[in-house]
């Protein structure tokens, strides 16, 4: 009997007990944070093994600096969800492992490529593998279509391109007697990605893929940044200065603006609580389509033993799931993370019905890596600066890129020399 217990107790310590921590982020409103606990109470409950002790930490920038003093309190989390853009600053501190490194098996090899390669392009590096994709997004176009059909404008039909939304954009304000705005571009929060759309759309690619270089005032990319500042002043169809990230959902919500840049990650609640009837389209082009993606991905971290890397990696496999990504996207709006997540019936099904859902998806035939590079805080700083520099009229667009390229350089120095 005593032996029976003690085999007993054996038993139920194996299967106790790998403990995770992951910290993660929300940048979007709504209320992700209890779609998340869901989803690992069900976890928990599949796997009996396995706890995961999910922390919402804040944005993205607050979630990693929690995550990075954990680490060097010796208190490493076992995975996190973090900046696709955050790989350059993971990598030089050391903190991550890749999951080359990780998977064991040929069915782990083929979920490591069954993702969007262009999700994949912010994870990889040197041909190894350091971020999955999970909360993932591309910049897409919201509109009011009951405000389009207001000012004369086809409800149905978005702007195609830069002239279009612009003269859409002052049709919308000059019918509303000066009460709606004709579009809002976010420039708090997240400007250098707005900006990264523009430069896009205008043939231009913002850094190197070894994130050592950037080439923020290129002729493309000034005439990027004057086409913005041109939708308050020329085309006074924009409200002049910053437009803030955080409640520019619900600004479209109540109808101040009539079409807004925003992350496809909004698209569940804007359906959820829009009174009128409203469109999602991908961004307006001027030399070609384009948006960068964007959003986070897991990573494993280092200091953690192989039990808990194998345990984390169950869980992840487990979160992008074809049904469970299929699910996820549905909740929140966010990119179902590869094409078999497209094929579940319940994606499928959803797409039909609500075919906005399918946008971010098809506009990543036309995306973009993120900015991303070394000294990554450094240089987006430089950048939203410049970007929030023209937009309130203190300096042109050409001063202000020009004075974001000198500080990205300063920052980049070392690294363009020891690549």
């Amino acid at each position: 009997m005593a032996l029976a217990g003690l085999l007993a107790a054996g038993t139920l310590n194996a299967q106790a007990q790998t403990e995770l921590t992951m910290y993660y982020p929300v940048a979007v409103g709504g209320a992700l944070t209890d779609v998340i606990d869901g989803l690992v109470a069900e976890f928990e409950n599949e796997h009996p093994d396995i706890t995961v002790n999910a922390i919402y930490a804040g944005n993205y920038d607050d979630t990693r600096v929690r995550a990075m003093s954990a680490i060097e309190a010796g208190e490493a989390p076992q995975l996190s969800v973090l900046f696709s853009i955050d790989l350059f600053d993971l990598l030089e501190q050391d903190a991550i492992v890749a999951f080359d490194e990780v998977i064991e098996s040929d069915e782990e090899r083929e979920w490591l490529d069954s993702f969007y390669p262009g999700l994949m392009e912010n994870g990889q590096i040197d041909g190894q593998t350091y971020g999955i994709p999970f909360q993932r997004s591309t910049i897409v176009l919201y509109w009011n279509k009951d405000a389009f059909e207001a000012a004369g404008l086809d409800p149905e039909t978005p702007p195609e391109n830069w002239e279009e939304m612009a003269e859409m954009a002052a049709a919308v304000r000059e019918a509303s007697g000066g009460e709606q705005w004709g579009v809002m571009v976010p420039s708090t929060g997240y400007p250098y990605w707005m900006f990264q759309a523009f430069a896009f759309q205008n043939g231009h690619r913002l850094m190197n893929e070894e994130g050592t270089e950037v080439y923020f005032d290129d002729p493309a990319a000034i005439e990027a940044l004057e086409y913005w500042v041109s939708l308050a002043e020329e085309h006074e169809a924009m409200p002049d200065g910053t437009i803030e990230w955080g409640t520019l959902r619900q600004n479209f919500l109540e109808e101040s603006t009539a079409m807004m840049w925003h992350s496809t990650g909004n698209l569940t609640a804007v359906r959820n609580e829009a009174s009128f009837d409203f469109g999602v389209a991908m961004l307006p082009m001027n030399t070609q389509r384009g948006s960068p993606t964007g959003g986070g991905n897991f990573y494993l971290f280092k200091d953690t033993t192989e039990e808990e890397q194998r345990a984390a990696m169950t869980f992840i496999r487990w979160m992008t799931d074809p049904e469970r990504a299929a699910a996820w996207s549905i909740e929140t709006g966010y990119m179902g993370v590869s094409p078999a997540s497209y094929e579940t019936e319940a994606l499928r099904n959803y797409v039909e019905e609500f075919p906005p859902a399918a946008v971010a998806r098809d506009q990543l035939e036309h995306a973009t890596a993120e900015l991303a590079t070394y000294q990554g805080g450094r240089v987006r700083r430089a950048l939203d600066n410049a970007v929030q520099a023209a937009l309130t009229g203190q300096m042109t667009p050409e001063e202000a890129l020009k004075q974001a390229q000198a500080e990205a350089d300063a920052a980049l120095r070392r690294y363009a020399r020891s690549r």
